[in-house]
């Protein structure tokens, strides 16, 4: 077991050992809709820019989001919420890079529980200056 596992607060679901942390964000009252839950559309965004983290070091350049396959929103995210967003690469094509990402979030400091309120599938493809697909360096 990693040790970021064995630290884990009581009720808390276990982080994933197979990816790699690429964000941690607060969630702020300014990203809330109307019933005071944090925004999806947040949530989203946030989720796009970890996904890209991974794309960006393989493809050694420019890429784009082509593509958000699958998004599943587990549970809702509240203001204050610590989120923690951990990603892995699942598939590296000619010019795309396929990414899963699972969003975890730190509730209650007074009593913390860590819980998974996010997983989402996203696709990037490596672009040239003129926003043309280009081949994925070799690793």
């Amino acid at each position: 077991m990693s040790n970021r596992q064995s630290t884990l607060p009581a009720g808390s679901e276990s982080l994933p050992a197979d990816r790699e942390l690429v964000l941690r964000v607060i969630a702020m009252p300014a990203d809330t809709n109307a019933s005071g839950d944090i925004f999806g559309g947040w949530i989203l965004a946030q989720v796009d820019l970890a996904g890209a983290v991974l794309p960006l070091r393989l493809a050694r350049g420019r890429i784009a989001t082509v593509a958000v396959n699958q998004v599943v929103f587990k549970q809702p995210v509240s203001v204050g919420d610590l989120l923690s967003f951990y990603a892995k690469v699942e598939r590296i094509g000619r010019t795309s890079i396929t990414v899963s990402v699972e969003v975890f979030a730190e509730r209650n400091p007074a009593d913390p529980r860590i819980v998974k309120v996010t997983e989402a599938n996203l696709t990037y493809v490596a672009i040239d200056r003129d926003g043309q697909p280009r081949p994925v360096p070799p690793p």
